[in-house]
């Protein structure tokens, strides 16, 4: 996959994991060209067989991105098609991937911001990292998926007071509360989600793809449902000539050696 040539969002690959960094001045707001862009970078990423992880990070140390572009939305970049509140549009592509993202969260997360980071499988955070749902203080509220995904990570309680007073929380309580994954120091947020990427693509590439897929299913059926699916996926794997080299490698003290068959 080329790397993206546009200055706003670039793209570059590190052995089977994939970097996106945006990067719009001076917050890293997101209009609809934007998304798009992105969009194009994640539809490329799902069917490049070599890469297994993305990261998305954002330029700068104060925003990880202030979410929809409000000027933008002022010159009629509001709506776009079935997916597109805000600007959004490009970014299902995000939404729909079979192959994990982790998102770098270095400073304010806002609005949209927020909701592009929870529409990753991880959040590694900054420990200058702040969360929050303001668009009630501009007479709206969130529209990318921020109410539901927000309430599934930490909670009717907690999404509410969001919710309905725009409040930001630090990376402290968004650790406390589930929203993310894991707080770094703010130096070794990129080398840590780095190294946690780089630790998953070492993995079978079937194996990782049910357990993101289980995950997710979890927040959606009931437990026994999500057993059922569970075990299916399980027992599938076992037809895989990864399972028999993993557990033969467990067995033989090595390191595994995937084929991602």
């Amino acid at each position: 996959m080329p790397e993206a040539k546009q200055d706003v969002v670039r793209s570059r690959r590190k052995g089977g994991v994939l970097e996106v960094t945006l990067d719009r001045p001076k917050a890293n707001a997101i209009d609809l060209a934007t998304s798009r862009l992105m969009g194009q970078i994640f539809k490329e990423f799902r069917d490049d067989p070599e890469l297994r992880v993305a990261i998305i990070a954002t330029a700068g140390d104060k925003f990880f991105s202030a979410g929809w572009d409000l000027k933008a939305a002022a010159g009629g970049d509001a709506v776009d098609g079935d997916y597109g509140v805000g600007g959004f549009a490009g970014l299902q592509e995000l939404r729909d991937l079979n192959k994990p993202v982790i998102a770098a969260v270095n400073g304010f997360a806002l609005g949209g911001g927020c909701e592009l980071a929870m529409m990753c499988d991880m959040i590694i955070a900054s420990e200058k990292a702040k969360f929050g749902q303001p668009e009630i203080k501009l007479g709206v509220t969130p529209g990318m998926g921020g109410s539901i995904r927000l309430t599934k990570a930490v909670g009717k309680a907690k999404a509410m007071d969001m919710v309905l007073t725009g409040r930001m929380i630090d990376a402290a309580e968004a650790d406390r509360i589930g929203l993310v994954s894991r707080v770094v120091e703010h130096d070794a947020l990129m080398d840590t989600a780095m190294g946690a990427a780089k630790e998953i693509a070492g993995y079978s590439i079937p194996s990782i793809m049910a357990a993101k897929e289980m995950v997710g299913r979890a927040l959606e059926v009931s437990t026994a449902e999500g057993v059922k699916f569970e075990r299916r996926l399980f027992q599938g794997l076992f037809g895989t000539a990864d399972q028999k080299e993993g557990m033969a490698a467990f067995t033989e003290k090595r390191a595994p050696d995937f084929k991602d068959k």
